[in-house]
């Protein structure tokens, strides 16, 4: 089996920095690996329990510095790295990312069995790359993928959380499983990976490789844009409340929403 995993650099949260696009800056920033992306590697690595001859390669799309990233996902287990790296790509919405990951997963690693995403980015949490590169290639999707119950060469078992309760589902090969974070901790380099990563090459792929024309990636290809981009600012006052309990109770009712 043949497992793709799409991680993504986002910018420590202590140094967030935009550029004149309004889009966050990534180059010369300190990033690491997206938390959610960490439990992605973590079930991909699962299969290699259960299943013989499991092949993973970790992707992501970036300056050259999400080289980073991606040594710490070899270190981690992966078995292979692949850069998705251009200057063409740069201001990509999550259409316009989906779009050109799936391209270069479409012509240069075809031979996928499973693709794993993390269910969020926490620098835009929008979910929407995993399922719109499952969009972009044809396959079923599975999202807010809680645990792998059962997995074999052809289909795997997942169990999905709904906000009115867990739902078991079974997926046929190949798909896209989107997942959270496990209960468990996350898992830790060991030595032999980390001396493995250090001599592990990366293959790097760039516009061209993908089959896409300048116009349908990066800021070209993105039917979004961000107007403005601020933080929000929390404004906590106490409010006195003079009355009887029943009309506490109804204006509780009234502004939280229960019926």
């Amino acid at each position: 089996m043949k497992i793709v995993v799409c991680i993504k650099q986002v910018p420590d949260t202590t140094d967030i920095k935009w550029t004149e696009n309004n889009t966050i800056q990534r180059e010369g920033v300190e990033s690491i690996i997206n938390p959610y992306d960490v439990y992605a590697i973590e079930a991909a690595l699962k299969f290699k329990n259960h299943l013989d001859n499991v092949e993973v390669t970790a992707l992501t799309m970036g300056p050259l510095q999400a080289c980073d990233i991606l040594k710490k996902a070899v270190a981690l287990g992966c078995d292979n790295a692949v850069l998705l790296s251009d200057k063409k790509f740069a201001g990509a919405d999550t259409y316009s990312t989906s779009k050109t990951i799936a391209s270069i997963i479409k012509n240069k690693l075809s031979d996928y069995d499973l693709i794993i995403c993390g269910q969020f980015a926490v620098d835009g949490d929008t979910a929407q790359t995993g399922p719109g590169i499952a969009n972009q290639l044809g396959i079923p999707q599975i999202t807010f993928v809680k645990e792998i119950t059962k997995c074999g060469s052809d289909c795997v078992y997942v169990k999905r959380e709904l906000e009115e309760g867990v739902e078991t589902v079974k997926v046929e090969l190949p798909a896209l499983i989107c997942v959270l974070k496990s209960d468990e901790e996350p898992i830790r380099p060991s030595i032999n990976g980390i001396k493995k990563a250090q001599n592990t090459q990366i293959v790097t792929y760039s516009l061209e490789d993908t089959g896409l024309s300048p116009e349908e990636t990066g800021i070209k290809g993105s039917p979004t844009y961000v107007s403005r981009a601020f933080r929000p600012e929390h404004n906590r006052g106490e409010c006195k409340f003079c009355g009887d309990s029943r009309e506490l109770a109804r204006l509780i009712k009234y502004f939280g929403g229960i019926k």
